[in-house]
């Protein structure tokens, strides 16, 4: 029964994903390896589309990892290698894309809508007419009526 019990835990952990950074990418400098994490996690995999170059096994992705380091091994700060790998592949490496010009009405369309929304109804329910008046029936249309539910 034990030996089960290890061999599930042993599957259910194998199922989990490795680390794509390989050994020979890693710096020697704490320092600037952490930096290089950081700013692998902030580029998308432009193979795997949802995935960092972090944690992604693809080609360009470790491509990209290596590039990045070899960024900062030359001296580059944060800021001047994320600026060079968006010049060369664009806004869309970025998983999380800047605020500028670009970008300002799809940062923006969803508070426009509701405004837009928020708006239609106020008009709406301000012109329909409030409750309408049915004028009263002649003599002529209660009589007719009277007549044919007498019948």
């Amino acid at each position: 029964m034990m030996r089960r019990l290890l061999i599930a835990i042993f599957l259910v952990f194998s199922a989990l994903p490795a680390l794509a950074v390989n050994p020979d990418e890693v710096l020697s400098d704490p320092a600037l390896e952490q930096r290089a994490r950081n700013l692998s996690a902030q580029l998308r995999c432009m193979v795997c589309q949802n995935q960092s170059i972090d944690d992604s096994s693809a080609e360009l992705a470790r491509d990209l990892r290596v590039l990045v380091r070899e960024r900062l091994v030359n001296g580059d700060s944060d800021r001047q290698v994320i600026d060079y790998v968006v010049s060369r592949y664009g806004e869309f490496v970025l998983l999380k894309p800047r605020f500028s010009a670009k970008t300002m009405i799809l940062w923006a369309a969803p508070i426009l809508l509701l405004v837009i929304g928020a708006i239609a109804i106020i008009v709406f329910v301000r012109t329909r007419p409030s409750q309408r008046t049915v004028p009263a029936l002649t003599p002529e249309e209660q009589a007719r009526i009277e007549e044919l539910l007498k019948k």
